[in-house]
């Protein structure tokens, strides 16, 4: 297979470490696959811009190279925040969507990371796609492109030749896909043992923070939910929700879904979820407690739901995200630890 020429897109706002982080796992894989036999490198990275002059995120400067043809076009996101009028930033960044655009024609696999997503949609590559963008802004993307097919529990979607990934760190899931299918498997793990990064992920919903999503639903469906979450440990009761707010259950889930976008019972099953999260993550409780604890009396069913939502069983989740100040930090293996 011969060298892979990658490009990555600066430009004014973007994130200078979405800009680098692709390149440099390459430049890992690179060592990793040189020890491992291979003879010359299966990639070739530049920073390039339609413009002369790049001031990312932050104030960084950025070296850039001008535009030149590529095998594939990496996108980097932007910092996204509430106040941004983006229109008004899209505006701006008309040489960089004209780019992306170009490229594309030519031949060039493209690939955003985060919002870049944005930039690739403005470009008109996701229409009629699969995309994925931070789950954060999923919603945004849906509501902004309509006729892309936003997947907000992927990290990494690649329909037809473009490819979008999820928030920051999913671009290394990405690198490691590109890895993997420039120099095998076997360099793919071993790079990602030198980076220490996970390379068994498969969605970015265990990372979902709810009370970080906009707010969905006018004032009906806000007090179901906080009735629904101040009853999360009972029986899950449509004609008692109903009574309790003075409607029909057919009117219930009428205003519900109208409102927030799902039925009630998909919103218990979700808000039980980031219960057990939350205490699988903070305490011992066995999970069978924790299952109770949210309204399941059966503990199977209990961790069939919760796979469902987050991609893991509650015991493997505990696993990855349990986090305990009180475990000593060892600097050495059989060494006593330093508190």
């Amino acid at each position: 297979m011969g060298t892979l020429r990658l490009g990555v897109l600066a430009y004014p706002g973007c994130f200078g470490s979405e800009v680098f982080g692709v390149p440099d796992l390459l430049v890992m894989a690179r060592h990793v696959a040189a020890a491992q036999g291979a003879v010359r490198p299966s990639f070739e990275a530049s920073v390039v811009s339609p413009r002369q002059r790049v001031v990312a995120s932050g104030g960084l400067a950025v070296g850039v190279s001008a535009m030149r043809p590529v095998d594939v076009l990496v996108v980097p996101g932007f910092e996204l925040s509430p106040a941004l009028d983006l229109d008004a930033a899209l505006a701006d960044l008309r040489p960089e969507v004209a780019a992306i655009h170009s490229q594309a024609v030519s031949g060039a696999a493209v690939v955003s990371i985060c919002v870049g997503a944005f930039l690739t949609a403005e470009a008109g590559l996701l229409d009629g796609r699969e995309a994925t963008t931070s789950w954060l802004f999923a919603d945004r993307l849906a509501r902004r492109y309509p006729d892309v097919k936003v997947r907000p529990e992927r990290l990494v979607v690649t329909d037809r030749g473009v490819t979008t990934t999820a928030a920051f760190s999913a671009m290394y899931d990405y690198a490691l896909q590109l890895i993997r299918e420039q120099d095998g498997a076997g360099v793919a793990r071993g790079t990602a043992r030198v980076a220490l990064v996970d390379d068994a992920r498969t969605t970015q919903s265990p990372y979902v923070d709810p009370a970080l999503l906009p707010v969905a639903g006018r004032e009906f469906s806000r007090g179901v939910k906080r009735w629904l979450d101040q009853n999360l440990g009972s029986r899950y009761d449509l004609s008692a929700l109903a009574a309790a707010f003075h409607v029909s259950t057919r009117t219930m889930l009428r205003r519900f879904g109208e409102e927030a976008g799902q039925t009630p019972l998909a919103y218990v099953q979700s808000a039980r979820v980031r219960r057990a999260r939350l205490l699988l993550e903070t305490t011992d409780r066995t999970v069978a407690s924790i299952a109770a604890g949210v309204g399941y009396a059966d503990a199977s069913t209990f961790s069939a739901v919760f796979a469902r939502h987050t991609g893991r069983r509650p015991r493997d989740y505990r696993a990855m995200f349990r986090r305990s100040p009180a475990d000593p930090v060892r600097l050495v293996p059989g060494e006593p630890g330093i508190r």
